[in-house]
């Protein structure tokens, strides 16, 4: 205020005007400005700068300006702008002003190649500058670099974004298509992403990160593209003077006729999608002539077209189809592309009406149909079931009835609006989506070393309405902003590092609990969001709330009411939130929040889709289905947060950003009418503090944002210095000023090629350089002394030193003797140091000698030999041991023998090892060959045992009918017997009868006879000389009437004995007593039976014995059962079943007396062939009955019959001693009974398998026992005796 200077005071379109301060307040200055004279205004003390002097220079750099301030940097950016230089250095970041008009050779190949290679700041500040160090740093530090470019719309991001890449595919590109597809890939990316807004014509819509990848050899092999937060709500409503994306209206305008047709598309105005915001094309004079008047809209044939440099709708369309066929899309494809656009338009064209039922639903205007016909059509669905699933959508039951029902549920006009909008956004998004791949496809990469990334990204943005978008981008900027302040701190460290100023770290204010504000897990305003989108009813009043409740005393989050701005004011509290950002408070509406959150369809309307007919409509669902994880209730709109989604993305964004180096170009409009040379300060400052560049500055106050090169202050200052001063050299001369001034050391630091000073310090220096002749001279007095001062130091400093060498001369000599002693000490070392080393490492050679004695122990073959050896090893080492001792070696003979040694230990270890070794792979070998041979076995075992079981199971099936075949034989030759009976009794019947017929004649004769006699008699009396002749004829008569009664039975016994023998069983019976007279055996003793039924070969002979020995064992039973003691327990030698086995019943005597005889036993034994048959049946001993009445102690009886009289026998009791009979030894205690008389063979499951009697009779000693009953010469001739007497020789 006292000298006058002018001062940057705040402006509200300039940003900051010239003027000077008048008055100073308590926290205000009164500044009157230089352009108006006379008038003063208050401006806040924090909000006004000093000013350079002269404020019509510029720098390349603002960090070479005097003074460092938001205000003489807009200043700077303003005379740089004005001269048409667009881009300015503020250490490494870029600033770069949208000209709005080509500066002629700015982007030049004579451009590009003069920047390849240069450092940064050898050549004026350009985006190429920027490039080409980012390729250099990848080069040199083998580090992947990434460029952020960041700007508000229509700052010229995408532009500066294809001069990056069109710098680094030309300098460093193999000059092969790739590098052309790179640069081509850009404007189809542009057709579908960007769109015209208020701020700008070509505004990009999306952000993007274009990866350029390079070899080993650090050259263009491939890119790569990654997309994030389209803009999906301009698809469906745009503002009055905004347009869609520009791929419908290149469409419309530049679509060939024979497309226009197959597509049904018309001018812009027919389609709701477009006719809601500007319908005009852009075109030049000539294309606008091209484009027919059917494709014009009203407002476009009124007002004419609209006019941007770089935009031809028309002219587009052309070249994007060109760029198509170069990046690799056939016609076919770039037919779908076009056909799933226009169904969008046509999707945007159907409306609706509220239905006439009670059912609360809605209808398609029948206005509409042919919409939805081309719809239907060009995305390849059913008319119909589109027209259902845009009316209506499918519930599925989860309670209250059969669980899956599908229940369809009509929707309202406004949900099925909103449901139509969701389609259309559903089908471009994924549409884009599919674009941003195939742009990837076409420049494919097998191998990357390195790559630079081009991050193309909105920048902070707040408008009079700010919604979800805007809250979106603003939390990237957050992040970016927290990663910028990180780098550019970082890179501010390594500057002072490099010149060695040996400074402590900077700190600066960190944003991280706004970023905690919006991310943070459950409290977050994210978190929150998709917490509402879950609800069964989520509105945007809800979550407002929510955000307000959970973040109450939030330094960052306040209600609106509380904003600066009146049209923020009016916001209820329930309906937004206000964000204090980095760059400023932002109030953001939360109207159509929760509906923007949400990025999934309903479950009709994707089950339509994914369902298309077309197979291109197919696959673009089909891969968006794949990648997401669906878990939606029934009947309830599937959730799929946009918000939670665009987080992950941004965070792998900055994983990849701090993975790699970064430079930093900020992108700024200067004015909003988007025209060349107007310069807008307000508008400018805001971007500039939206961009962080005014938090930069802040940052380098902290540090030493001024700098200076010693040369540039030596020819600054080199005028006002008297010629024997100006001969100094550039740092001693800065030096000498900055010693003579006495400037405070806090202030500035000498680096190695600069001067460092604090903020504002640097103006001090100017100040007191440039001030009146008299105080100059006084500072070359100074300065003078100073050089006079620090030359006498110069010479204190060699006295000094000369006396220091007087002193290091007397020092040395005492160390000469010093030196002298060591050495001597060193040489006696030198001469036994050998020796003492080799004493050493032989005797820990000697210390491992117990390993290898433990080793050889643990040996089991070749113990003796490796022990030999080790012995011999050791006493080599002793040998060596005391040789070192006694003799002088040399190192080298030490070491020779040492060595050899060690060889040798290491030989014999070694040896030691591989023997262990071989036994363990013996022992391994043998315990897998025994492992193996069990396994063997066993699967051996298994197999017997299983083909074992088969045979018994088909014995037992065998044995079964042979039992059955046994019972009908048994019954037919009963039922045979039986019919022989019958008529053998009607026989003797008939003969009976006739008996009877013939005595009674006899009798009758006889009476006649006796009449006779006595008629005679009476005559007699009368002729008595009859008397003699008639005694003799009654006693004639007498005599023959016993005579003819003799005679009538003889005849008849003799016809009866011929009606038997003419039966077969009388002839078997004949037979039989024709055999059985054979041998008469009744006279043959007990044990003449024995030996013959031991030692005859006769079968016959043998089989008749049998027979009698076991008829006498009957009899000898049946007597001794008989004649028993009273109260005496009944011995019994086999189950009742068996011994009281039902035999056929007694005849009645008449009929016993002609019974036919059975088959000899010798016979029947003939007949069974010795057949071996095995029997078990339960045995309950009488004794035992009374004492177990549950027959839970129930024992077995087993039989081993060899033909038909029994074997071996065995009873087997619980808790009782097995009971073993063997026949010939135990006859009186076995069954005497054939298999016949048992019954056995008629009982259903009484015969068992040969080998389960064996393994019982084995298992009970049977074996043993029948083994001492044949060596006792007590065992009669059986099967078993036998097979027994084979196995045994």
């Amino acid at each position: 205020m006292e000298d006058g200077k002018p001062v940057w005071a705040p402006h509200p379109t300039d940003g900051f005007q010239l003027g000077t301060i008048v008055d100073i307040g308590a926290d205000s200055l009164t500044i009157e400005p230089l352009k108006n004279k006379g008038k003063t205004f208050l401006a806040p003390v924090n909000q006004v700068f000093p000013a350079e002097d002269d404020i019509n220079k510029h720098v390349e750099d603002n960090c070479s300006l005097m003074y460092l301030n938001e205000a003489t940097l807009l200043n700077n950016v303003r005379v740089r702008y004005s001269k048409d230089k667009i881009y300015t250095f503020v250490a490494n970041i870029l600033i770069a002003v949208n000209p709005y008009f080509d500066i002629p050779k700015l982007y030049s190949q004579e451009t590009i190649k003069q920047y390849q290679g240069r450092s940064l700041g050898t050549l004026p500040p350009h985006v190429y500058a920027i490039a080409d160090k980012a390729y250099r740093d990848m080069k040199v530090l083998k580090l992947s670099q990434s460029i952020i470019v960041s700007g508000e719309s229509g700052a010229g991001k995408t532009e500066n974004t294809k001069f990056i890449l069109r710098y680094l595919t030309t300098s460093y590109g193999t000059g092969q298509d790739i590098d052309e597809r790179i640069v081509e890939a850009n404007p189809l990316l542009e057709a579908f992403g960007n769109a015209k807004t208020v701020r700008n014509n070509n505004s990009s819509r999306f952000g993007k990160f274009v990866e350029i990848h390079f070899n080993e050899k650090n050259a263009v092999v491939g890119g790569f593209v990654s997309h994030y937060l389209l803009e999906k709500s301009r698809i469906c409503r745009q503002g009055p003077e905004e347009r869609n994306y520009h791929i419908f209206y290149r469409l419309c305008a530049g679509a060939p006729e024979d497309i226009r047709h197959k597509f049904h598309l018309s001018s812009p105005d027919t389609f709701r999608y477009l006719n809601r915001g500007c319908t005009r094309f852009f075109a030049t004079k000539e294309t606008d002539k091209q484009i027919p008047q059917n494709r014009k809209s009203p407002e476009h044939q009124k007002s004419g077209p609209l006019k941007d440099p770089l935009l031809d709708d028309h002219g587009d369309f052309k070249r994007m189809s060109v760029a198509m066929k170069k990046i690799g899309l056939d016609d076919t494809e770039k037919l779908d592309l076009f056909r799933v656009v226009a169904g969008v338009l046509h999707l945007g064209n159907v409306d609706f009406e509220e239905a006439g039922s009670t059912s609360g639903g809605c209808n398609i205007r029948n206005q509409s149909s042919k919409a939805l016909e081309h719809c239907a059509e060009l995305l390849g669905l059913d008319q119909e079931d589109l027209r259902g699933s845009l009316t209506s959508r499918l519930m599925l039951t989860t309670a209250g009835g059969a669980k899956g029902t599908a229940i369809k549920v009509p929707l309202k006009v406004e949900q099925a609006n909103n449901a139509r909008d969701a389609l259309a956004k559903a089908v471009y998004s994924r549409l884009f989506d599919h674009v941003v791949t195939r742009v990837n496809q076409c420049f494919p990469f097998d191998s990357s070393a390195n790559f630079i990334g081009v991050l193309d990204i909105a920048g902070f943005e707040y408008f009079e309405h700010n919604s979800f978008e805007q809250f979106c981008i603003n939390y990237c900027n957050e992040k970016l902003q927290q990663f910028f302040n990180e780098r550019i701190l970082k890179e501010e460290q390594e500057l002072y590092q490099r010149e060695g100023l040996g400074v402590n770290e900077v700190h600066y204010v960190d944003n991280q609990d706004c970023i905690d504000l919006v991310e943070a897990k459950l409290v977050g305003i994210l978190d929150i969001l998709d917490e509402e989108n879950r609800l069964p009813q989520p509105s945007d009043q809800h979550f407002t709330a929510s955000v307000h409740n959970k973040h109450k005393n939030h330094f960052r989050l306040t209600i609106p009411r509380k904003s600066k701005l009146a049209v923020h004011r009016n916001v209820r509290d329930d309906e937004g939130f206000i964000i204090r950002h980095f760059a400023g408070a932002v109030c953001y509406e939360t109207t159509k929040f929760v509906e923007k959150n949400n990025d999934a369809l309903h479950m009709s309307l994707e089950s339509l889709i994914s369902e298309s007919k077309d197979r291109f409509i197919r696959e673009l669902f089909e891969n968006s289905n794949n990648r997401k994880d669906v878990k939606q209730k029934a009947g309830k709109l599937g959730f799929i947060s946009v918000g939670n989604k665009f987080k992950t993305q941004l965070n792998i964004l900055l994983d990849k950003l701090r993975s790699t180096g970064s430079s930093f170009v900020r992108c700024i409009k200067p004015n909003l009418k988007m025209v060349s040379h107007q310069f807008e300060g307000a508008q400018i400052l805001s971007q500039l503090q939206c961009s962080g560049m005014v938090s930069v500055l802040d940052l380098m106050q902290g540090g030493f944002p001024s700098r200076a090169p010693f040369h540039e202050l030596y020819k600054m200052y080199q005028k006002y210095m008297p010629a024997k001063l100006t001969r100094l050299d550039p740092r001693l001369f800065c030096k000498a000023l900055f010693k003579a001034l006495g400037l405070d050391e806090y202030d500035y630091k000498f680096g190695l090629t600069k001067v460092f000073f604090r903020p504002g310090k640097f103006a001090e220096f100017d100040q007191i350089m440039k001030s009146d002749p008299d105080h100059l001279a006084e500072l070359v007095k100074k300065v003078n002394k100073w050089l006079i001062h620090s030359r006498w130091k110069k010479v204190q400093w060699c006295a000094l030193s000369v006396i220091k060498l007087k002193n290091k001369i007397l020092y040395r000599a005492g160390a000469c003797i010093q030196i002298q002693k060591t050495v001597r000490m060193w040489l006696c070392k030198k001469k036994h140091k050998p020796r003492i080393d080799g004493l050493v490492k032989v005797r820990s050679l000697k210390n491992r000698m117990d390993r290898f004695t433990e080793v050889a122990a643990q040996l089991k073959e070749g113990k003796q030999e490796m022990t030999r050896q080790t012995q011999q090893l050791e006493a080599a080492i002793d040998t060596l041991i005391a040789k070192i001792k006694n003799t002088m070696m040399s190192r080298i003979d030490i070491d020779h023998e040492y060595r050899a040694l060690v060889t040798r230990s290491e030989q014999l270890l070694t040896a030691m090892q591989n023997k262990k070794k071989e036994e363990e792979e013996r022992e391994r070998l043998k315990r897998i060959q025994e492992e193996m041979e069990r396994e063997k076995k066993r699967r051996e075992e298994e197999e017997q045992r299983q083909r074992q079981e088969e045979e018994e199971r088909k014995l037992k099936v065998e044995m079964e009918l042979k039992r059955k075949q046994e019972e009908e034989e048994r019954k037919r030759r009963e039922e045979e017997e039986r019919r022989i009976q019958m008529e053998m009794e009607l026989q003797l019947q008939v003969e009976r009868e006739e008996e009877t017929a013939r005595q009674a004649i006899l009798e009758q004769e006889r009476r006649d006879r006796e009449l006779a006699l006595r008629i005679a008699q009476s005559e007699a009396e009368l002729i008595p000389e009859e008397v003699a002749n008639d005694s003799g004829l009654r006693s004639v008569a007498a005599s023959a009437a016993p005579k003819l009664k003799s005679y009538t039975m003889e005849e008849m016994a003799k016809e009866m004995t011929d009606l038997l023998a003419r039966g077969p069983q009388v002839q078997a019976s004949k037979a039989a007593a024709a055999g059985t007279k054979k041998y008469e055996l009744s006279k043959w003793k007990y044990a003449e039976l024995r030996d013959a039924i031991n030692t005859s070969c006769d079968i016959e002979l043998l089989a008749a014995c049998r027979e009698e020995f076991h008829r006498r064992l009957k009899v000898y039973h049946a007597w001794k059962s008989k004649n028993k003691k009273k109260n005496a327990e009944t011995e019994q030698r086999a189950p009742k079943s068996v011994t009281d086995y039902d035999h056929p019943p007694v005849k009645k005597a008449a009929s016993q007396q002609h019974s036919i005889p059975p088959i000899p036993t010798r016979q029947y034994e003939a007949a069974m062939n010795r057949q071996q048959r095995y029997f078990r049946i339960p045995f309950v001993r009488p004794g035992d009955q009374y004492k177990d009445p549950q027959n839970k102690k129930k024992g077995w009886w087993y039989a081993h019959f060899d033909g038909p009289w029994i074997a071996r026998q065995m009873e087997l009791h619980p808790d009782k001693h097995p009971i073993l009979l063997v026949a010939g030894k135990d006859d009186m205690e076995m069954c005497e009974l054939n298999l016949e008389e048992t019954g056995l063979s008629r009982k259903r499951g009484a015969e068992i398998l040969p080998r389960q009697f064996e393994d019982i009779w084995e298992r009970c000693g049977g074996v043993t026992y029948l083994r001492s009953a044949i060596e006792s010469r007590q065992a009669r001739p059986t099967y078993a005796t036998a097979m027994l007497q084979s196995m045994y020789k």
